[in-house]
């Protein structure tokens, strides 16, 4: 999983990106030409202290991990963690990313 570092990528999927909405987590997905599909981790401040942040992140990272091998296409992909994305279980980020995934056709 290679991941988006730089503002102008994460501009570039906000804007000409197409966007998925859920209770956790709120998907982005621009296609690319070339290059496989990257992946970038948004967590702000008003989820919480440091530590909810994280967990946050790995949380999306793990669900995202577990979808990895089913994905096809080039793809930058932005994640951007919401409150109650630190106190759900994984299983219900993870669905949710299936299912944004799968509308925005980047699933086999």
């Amino acid at each position: 999983m290679k991941s988006l570092k730089e503002n102008y990528e994460f501009k570039r999927a906000y804007s000409r990106g197409k966007s998925f909405v859920s209770s956790c987590v709120v998907t982005y997905c621009v296609k690319r030409k070339y290059g496989g599909i990257r992946v970038g981790i948004k967590t702000g401040k008003k989820i919480g202290c440091a530590v909810e942040r994280n967990r946050s992140r790995r949380l999306i990272r793990a669900a995202f991990r577990e979808l990895e091998p089913s994905l096809s296409g080039s793809w930058d992909i932005v994640f951007v963690a919401r409150v109650r994305t630190a106190n759900e279980k994984m299983q219900i980020v993870r669905e949710q990313i299936r299912d944004h995934l799968g509308r925005a056709g980047v699933l086999l």
